[in-house]
């Protein structure tokens, strides 16, 4: 899938890079009804405008955010990539993104998979619900990289350090799964789209540990 944001990617990797600062990109994350019980029902639009990741060995974890604040302070959209060579093999096909296996919720029994999703997202609200419990993990859904970060922090080719990509998820408390396994409820369940792109710069805030 072509997305139509991206027609001059190659245009933009030979000519913007040098002047790439932290935390610079472009995206959105929208819900046309986002449901987080007892703090909002209704559309909601992030409006991001900070845009990180965190290599670590194999994997590639993606910060959406609004404001370079903690996200513990925020709200924003955290990307897991779990095997980055895996998912670069696969840029332009969509990808199953589904929760890891330590995200299940106490009563339910474990089920093994043997295809596990390699994507993993959690939408945290910390800034607008700041008095509830405000994370929503992605419990089924697809993202379609176009680009993908190689993962090495000292990579100096611009378009090896851009990462692309547009998702449609449906996000829920896994919580709210009933005891003993089965669907959550359709009243808890949201969908949430968008996309972003931006090139992976070291430092702080973007990394905890540059």
């Amino acid at each position: 899938m072509r997305l139509p944001w991206l027609i001059s990617t190659q245009i933009l990797v030979m000519s913007c890079c040098t002047g790439c600062a932290l935390g610079e990109g472009s995206g959105e994350v929208v819900s046309q009804r986002l449901r987080l019980e007892s703090c909002w029902d209704g559309p909601y639009d992030m409006l991001p405008d900070f845009f990180a990741g965190v290599p670590y060995r194999d994997s590639f974890q993606i910060r959406i955010q609004r404001g370079g604040d903690q996200a513990e302070m925020s709200d924003g959209l955290a990307i897991m990539v779990d095997d980055v060579n895996q998912i670069r093999a696969q840029l332009g096909l969509p990808i199953a993104v589904g929760l890891s296996p330590e995200v299940t919720p106490p009563g339910v029994p474990l089920t093994p998979d043997p295809n596990p999703p390699q994507v993993h997202m959690a939408l945290y609200l910390h800034n607008t619900c700041r008095e509830h419990v405000s994370t929503l993990h992605a419990i089924r859904g697809v993202i379609t990289f176009e680009h993908l970060f190689n993962g090495d922090p000292n990579e100096t080719n611009a378009g090896e350090r851009l990462s692309s990509a547009a998702f449609d998820v449906t996000v829920a408390d896994p919580r709210k799964q009933p005891a003993g396994g089965g669907p959550i409820p359709e009243q808890y369940l949201s969908r949430v789209t968008g996309w972003f792109q931006f090139y992976f710069e070291r430092g702080q805030p973007g990394q905890p540990f540059p």
